[in-house]
């Protein structure tokens, strides 16, 4: 269980916490590697750090696998106590004012946190980058889309444009 818990946040001197996550994650299938500060700031813990890892995707254009390198920075911010009853009118949120109510919950799940960042990491749609591709190299990979897909020139070259 990768949980950390609220009163050991706040038992730390500099009430800051350190905590290394390095487990392999079974919904994406590989290893991620994290490095996150929970810092207690009164009423609002905030949790600062990043995530690493290479997930194995299908491409959406020639649905061969490949490597996808995961590299993320993560920030948030939870609340402490239920935020209701102070922000009981409608208001606009700016980019930065996002907080994730614990409703009272003692403890913060280190792996369910992790989860979400690298589900909304992904792109939608994913496919190779072809930016990374040299034209010296583009007939080479739109060959291997044309092979893995009994594609025409022309059907291959509309996949990847």
């Amino acid at each position: 269980m990768h949980k950390i818990l609220i009163e050991d946040i706040e038992l730390e001197p500099d009430k800051t916490l350190h905590y290394d996550f390095d487990d392999y994650m079974k919904e994406f299938d590989c290893n991620i590697k994290a490095s996150l500060d929970f810092k207690s700031l009164g009423d609002f813990i905030q949790v600062k750090g990043y995530a690493k890892g290479v997930l194995k995707l299908t491409c959406d254009r020639c649905l061969n696998e490949f490597d996808y390198n995961l590299d993320i920075k993560i920030n948030e911010t939870f609340a402490k106590h239920a935020l209701q009853s102070e922000y009981s009118q409608e208001f606009e949120l700016q980019r930065e004012q996002f907080i994730i109510d614990l409703n009272g919950e003692k403890e913060i799940d280190v792996y369910d946190l992790l989860y979400k960042y690298v589900i909304l990491s992904i792109y939608f749609l994913k496919k190779h980058v072809i930016q990374e591709v040299y034209m010296s190299d583009f007939s080479d990979y739109l060959q291997k889309c044309m092979q893995n897909q009994n594609l025409t020139l022309k059907e291959a070259a509309e996949l990847t444009g």
